[in-house]
């Protein structure tokens, strides 16, 4: 989807490197492709971190509080999202816009929702830029995008205390896909909520994961 200028054979090779050993974990082929195509260090603008992108110590900062998830909780999350092609997704947390991109990749039509100004102004220019064109928006995430609504499936990309109840109501009856870290301490919970009909949904609660808050409220 974009040009490979900047994707260096280095950078490639550390990417060969993390895609292996999330197929290791089991991750699905789909996403392991879209994975494999979307140059991480890019998303990196600190240059004293760019090196580090490829890495699954830990969740690496990308200012204003925020931070880039490591390789495997990006391809967990969106692995838990059963993407098909033409499926039309919010994102609640564009940050660097690095899980937007491996949605854009998978075919999905992206809706992505930033509160932090400084992020949302920096990742709306930057990601069309290197090639990758979603819908972007600044505001709360608690909120969602009602206006848009219903969505095939939202991802939630930091840890909510709760699961706000106006992105349940935004879900596609029948088929709708919530996946959200849940948890008000350092870790949280993964849910997975699919929607029936009405107010009916199914919940499974999955491993333990640690995201930066879901924040209130728009500055």
């Amino acid at each position: 989807m974009m040009e490979n200028r900047h994707d260096t054979y280095l950078f490639q090779g550390k990417r060969k490197i993390m895609i292996e050993k999330l197929e290791k974990k089991g991750i699905h082929e789909n996403v392991i492709k879209a994975m494999n195509k979307v140059p991480r260090h890019l998303f990196f603008h600190d240059p004293t971190l760019i090196h580090f992108a490829y890495d699954e110590e830990s969740a690496y900062h990308i200012g204003e509080g925020q931070t880039i998830s490591r390789p495997s909780t990006v391809a967990e999350q969106t692995q838990l999202l059963e993407i098909k092609k033409g499926d039309k997704i919010l994102e609640i947390g564009t940050g660097s816009g690095y899980q937007t991109a491996v949605l854009l990749e998978m075919g999905a039509k992206v809706y992505t929702i930033e509160r932090q100004r400084k992020l949302f102004d920096r990742t709306k220019e930057f990601l069309p830029s290197i090639g990758y064109n979603a819908r972007f928006y600044y505001g709360d995430g608690y909120k969602g995008l009602v206006q848009f609504a219903p969505f095939d499936k939202i991802i939630v990309t930091a840890g909510a205390p709760h699961i706000p109840k106006d992105l349940l109501m935004q879900l596609k009856e029948e088929s709708g896909i919530l996946v959200i870290p849940v948890g008000e301490g350092e870790t949280q919970i993964m849910n997975i909520i699919k929607r029936k009909k009405g107010m009916e949904f199914e919940k499974k609660e999955l491993g333990t994961f640690k995201f930066v808050p879901l924040l209130k409220d728009k500055r």
